[in-house]
């Protein structure tokens, strides 16, 4: 399954047409306004690896520090707590899983909050998996091999879709309803394999930047 790591933002305080991209909520109209998680989640690491494949470290750098200046609190322990804050008016904007966002509107509809996709202009929506594969000397490779072959399927996508509000990976497979509601979007064409590649580089950086 697939989630887009995005922006949200409080519709009381925010007009959306101020948002741009992730670089930009380092700018200085963020000053105190900005909520994110915290940096020791693998999310958050590679959303910064995916800058460094596209910026290099010193840009990257120079980013990770301005989101750190603009931090309205200091970092949330999870996505959940994040978007709360952002509801509650302790900060004007957040970056969480789409996920994350769904289930928290599911239950409490009314909350100030609404999606916005960045990067559309260039790059893309940071894009995270849930992916498997089998280790070269698994004991029972044929039935690893037909069970990823159902988790690709049509029926256990549509599960992944409709319980956990993600993006199928089969395109024949539509999003659940609620998922579909948030529009369209550009997500990111850069390799996943990179935010391994880079991921140490990106925890480094992000301890030098004081992004705890």
């Amino acid at each position: 399954s697939v989630r887009a790591r995005t922006i949200v933002y409080n519709t009381a305080k925010v007009d959306p047409a101020t948002l741009s991209s992730y670089e930009d909520l380092a700018s200085e109209q963020w000053k105190g306004k900005l909520v994110l998680r915290t940096s020791k989640k693998v999310y958050n690491q590679s959303l910064v690896a995916s800058l460094i494949a596209e910026h290099g470290q010193e840009q990257t750098a120079e980013i990770v520090q301005g989101w750190v200046s603009n931090l309205a609190a200091a970092p949330f322990s999870n996505d959940t707590k994040a978007l709360e804050a952002v509801a509650a008016g302790i900060g004007q904007t957040t970056v969480v899983n789409t996920y994350y966002f769904g289930r928290l509107m599911k239950k409490k509809p009314d909350l100030p909050l609404a999606i916005f996709w960045p990067n559309q202009v260039k790059g893309g929506v940071h894009m995270n998996v849930s992916g498997a594969g089998i280790t070269k000397h698994a004991d029972n490779r044929d039935g690893a091999v037909q069970l990823l072959e159902w988790l690709a399927g049509e029926e256990a996508q549509a599960e992944f879709a409709a319980l956990n509000m993600e993006y199928p990976v089969n395109p024949v497979i539509s999003p659940d309803s609620i998922v579909s509601s948030w529009g369209s979007f550009k997500g990111s064409p850069l390799n996943v394999a990179l935010y391994g590649e880079l991921q140490t580089d990106a925890i480094k950086l992000m301890d030098r930047a004081g992004y705890k």
